[in-house]
């Protein structure tokens, strides 16, 4: 299953929003999955199972290329295994909330096969950038 739409939602707690059903369906059976900084200041989440497929394809290639050792820097130091409770609710770590400049609300994005956590100002500046 793909990850697909777009959606708002509203932070319940200190860094805790809950996930919308379909991101929930696409993510599958699993009570966890990975979220990582992604590129242009938003998260990436991933199912574990792609997560670590994608790890291991980006641990071979060769760190002596500057760009492929930033990117592993850049991926690797934020993620975090973060669990979905019952109420289909996770909470975001510190410094991932920091990195997106996420507060109170998000826009939770589908890309395929992962999804995007945006700051809501910034996900609608993005789209009016692009819009041919």
């Amino acid at each position: 299953m793909f990850f697909v739409g777009e959606y708002r939602v509203t932070f319940s707690g200190q860094g805790r929003i809950i996930i919308p059903k379909k991101i929930r369906e696409a993510l599958g059976n699993g009570r966890t999955f990975t979220l990582t900084k992604g590129f242009d200041s938003c998260l990436s989440g991933f199912r574990n199972i792609d997560w670590e497929k994608a790890a291991k394809e980006l641990i071979s290639q060769s760190s002596l290329e500057l760009q492929k050792s930033e990117t592993k820097r850049h991926l690797f130091s934020s993620a975090a295994i973060v669990e979905i409770d019952a109420q289909g609710r996770f909470v975001i770590p510190k410094i991932l909330l920091d990195y997106a400049s996420l507060s109170n609300k998000a826009a939770i994005i589908g890309v395929g096969d992962h999804f995007e956590v945006w700051e809501p100002k910034r996900w609608d500046e993005y789209i009016k950038k692009i819009k041919p």
